[in-house]
């Protein structure tokens, strides 16, 4: 009877039982609080239920809420009963009733007799504890909580705010040095009622009832005044996700619990039978006689918090959508867009298709429809043709594209007839690679037999679309990889910046580029573009073509375009 269990009780009061009789039966005294506000019908039952088992006591109730005094108060009678109750108590366990313990009983007893004056609480000052989560740390001890964070968060934030204005604080009593650590604690009975018996108790307790979250901190706090040897650790096992919420362990952390060697964890799930059963029925497979040591599955929880708060690249999920910028990469693979490319060279879709062995679509945001590669209506993740979904919501589109062809290189054309709005998405994404003949858009316009003014309306407004989109590309928040040449420039010698490009996708073959696909005929382009002059609108974006340059890139028809020698 060397060790005492303080267990606090309020909810799940038939797994709070099934514990309370292994505990007792392996011969430790059971002090139970339940919640005050479990109804009072449901606590006479409970009581009723462990009255055949000697040693389980009920302490005084007290009402239990998150934050608040109450826990203090329930952890302070149950002990105070253990000690008064149980004599031959050495050590005292605290535990909530959602506690499982995960070795034999009868190592924890041993483990504590060959540590008989040693006081295991998780006890560090405020500036080494760096898992708390919502801004208050030294000031949980300066300023006062009258009030529940959560039945009354409006009044508990105006008064900190108040407080804060007028500068109020208070002072902790004399000689105590504030720490802080989980809840779940293992003291001596020297150093448990040294706490319980000090005689400025009542002006601490006064003290501490004001403090918010004082389970964090009262035992913590005090424990540092009286105790011979502390270890700052706790023999319990409990793990806390990013937001400060404990880890919930179901019947799949069988294997995860067995490894961490620890005697008790928190919190387990009610329904998780499949470890009750392991755990209180089946010694068999009891953890081997070793240290505690939570640490080795430390790394499994940390990757399951990046998990959570990162995700896989380009992979959304509801815990982060849809707050910007929580997303671990806009996509989730390299792609890349061509902008004036196709309308430039004749069959440059099925050329670069051969040439790459990516797929290679058309306008995947015409206005019209989803130009898929090989007129496809629906690919991969049932992604339609249909513009009209894909204008609904045209980011999560891309990242679906993206995510549902993994492994597979995707290319497609753009342009400033296009669906603007996913500009600024490509442009964040260091996963595009963005390649842009600048001024290519008036090539289909050239080769039009349309109207001169409506041509040169049509030019004007292009024109302005793809000068903001270049602006949008040279910004200083782009992540993007982006080439941009004026078409002057390249059709003057468009092999070495095609061969960038593909050896960025990763050319097919290790040969260097020999050909490119036919360029479309620009005789009479010059004497194009100083009509549009002519008319009012400067096209600046094409670069400098003189009014007789025809067609000098391309080479007489008997030979082979842009053959290299």
């Amino acid at each position: 009877m060397s060790v005492g269990i303080v267990m606090l009780v309020h909810t799940a009061l038939g797994r709070a039982e099934q514990v309370a009789r292994h505990w007792a039966a392996a011969g430790c005294p059971v002090v139970i609080h339940v919640d005050k506000n479990v109804a009072h019908s449901a606590y006479n039952s409970f009581v009723q239920s462990l009255a055949d088992v000697p040693h389980v006591l009920f302490s005084k109730r007290f009402r239990c809420e998150w934050g608040t005094w109450g826990i203090v108060a329930a952890s302070q009678s149950g002990s105070e009963l253990m000690l008064a109750e149980f004599p031959q108590v050495r050590h005292v366990y605290l535990m909530s009733g959602s506690c499982l313990p995960l070795r034999p009983v009868d190592e924890l007893i041993e483990y504590l007799e060959d540590r008989p004056q040693t006081d295991f609480i998780e006890s560090a000052t405020t500036s080494d504890v760096p898992w708390t989560v919502g801004g208050l740390d030294q000031e949980r001890f300066t300023l006062r909580f009258p009030f529940s964070w959560k039945r009354y968060r409006f009044l508990f934030d105006a008064y900190v705010d108040l407080q804060r204005r007028l500068h109020l604080t208070r002072k902790m009593p004399r000689g105590l040095v504030p720490h802080m650590g989980s809840q779940w604690w293992c003291l001596t009975r020297q150093t448990l009622s040294a706490i319980l018996e000090d005689p400025e108790r009542g002006q601490i307790d006064r003290y501490f009832r004001q403090v918010w979250i004082p389970d964090e901190s009262y035992f913590q706090t005090l424990a540092r005044q009286y105790s011979i040897n502390i270890e700052s650790r706790s023999l319990t096992l409990s793990k806390f996700d990013f937001q400060g919420k404990p880890h919930i362990f179901y019947d799949d952390h069988l294997q995860l619990l067995r490894r961490s060697d620890c005697f008790v964890a928190r919190k387990i799930w009610p329904r998780a039978g499949k470890l009750y059963q392991a755990f209180l029925t089946d010694a068999a497979t009891a953890l081997k006689r070793t240290e505690p040591n939570p640490g080795k599955i430390d790394r499994i929880f940390a990757k399951a918090v990046e998990r959570r708060t990162r995700g896989r690249p380009g992979l959304y999920m509801q815990s982060r959508f849809p707050n910007q910028d929580w997303e671990n990469g806009a996509t989730a693979g390299p792609y890349s867009v061509f902008q004036g490319f196709s309308e430039l060279f004749e069959n440059f879709e099925p050329w670069l298709e051969k040439t790459t062995g990516a797929r290679v679509h058309g306008h995947l945001f015409a206005p019209e429809r989803v130009e898929y590669a090989g007129g496809q209506t629906v690919i991969n993740g049932a992604l339609s043709d249909s513009a009209k979904a894909r204008d609904y919501d045209p980011n999560a589109f891309l990242t679906s594209l993206i995510w549902n062809t993994r492994g597979e290189r995707q290319c497609f054309q753009f342009g400033p007839r296009d669906r603007q709005k996913i500009n600024w998405k490509i442009a964040k994404d260091s996963n595009a690679q963005v390649s842009v003949i600048s001024g290519a858009w008036s090539v289909p316009l050239f080769k039009s037999n349309r109207n001169f003014a409506d041509i040169r309306k049509e030019a004007a407004l292009l024109q302005k679309i793809e000068n903001k989109h270049l602006d949008l590309l040279r910004s200083p928040q782009n992540k993007a990889r982006v080439r941009i040449w004026t078409m002057a420039e390249f059709i003057e010698a468009p092999m070495e910046p095609l061969q960038s490009i593909l050896d960025e996708i990763g050319h097919a073959s290790s040969r260097r580029l020999s050909e490119v696909p036919k360029m479309v005929d620009l005789n009479g382009f010059g004497q194009f573009l100083q009509n549009l002059k002519n008319q009012g609108m400067h096209p600046h974006l094409m670069g400098d073509f003189p009014v007789e340059h025809g067609s000098n890139q391309s080479p007489p028809a008997p030979r082979k375009p842009y053959l290299v020698q």
